[in-house]
């Protein structure tokens, strides 16, 4: 099974989510609330959460990272892969932080599956998901 299927659907994760608040709700939406389980934590210990709803495919993030490339037919890039390791860390927070949608707070999002912390771009500066749906 590929990672993308492994992710499911973000937006049917939220909505049968409990009480899965967005990022502006008086609950924290946690990225464990979003998409499967995808691997084993201890293989892959990170999640990349992708508003692409919001990405307007600036290839900035293509640019910085391997495993994020553009679609051609869509103009949008999507990552090869939602669940990865240590080894592919820094290229995914460089692609995060270097996305210019939704201004600094971009729509790729780095988190770390051990903590639910939010790693790039952390715009509120405490590993909280600032996701925007």
């Amino acid at each position: 099974m590929s990672d993308e299927a492994e992710t499911g659907d973000d937006e049917a994760a939220i909505d049968s989510g409990e009480e899965a608040a967005t990022d502006g709700g008086e609950e924290v939406l946690r990225a464990s609330d979003l998409g499967g389980e995808g691997p084993p934590v201890e293989e892959k210990p990170y999640k990349i959460v992708f508003e692409a709803n919001k990405c307007f495919g600036a290839g900035k993030c293509a640019e910085v990272a391997d495993n994020w490339v553009m679609d051609v037919v869509s103009g949008m890039a999507k990552p090869e892969t939602y669940y990865i390791g240590e080894e592919d860390l820094a290229e995914n927070v460089r692609a995060a932080e270097a996305c210019p949608a939704k201004k600094e707070a971009g729509v790729i999002h780095v988190v770390d599956r051990r903590t639910d912390e939010e790693i790039a771009p952390d715009p509120h500066g405490d590993g909280t998901l600032s996701v925007d749906w």
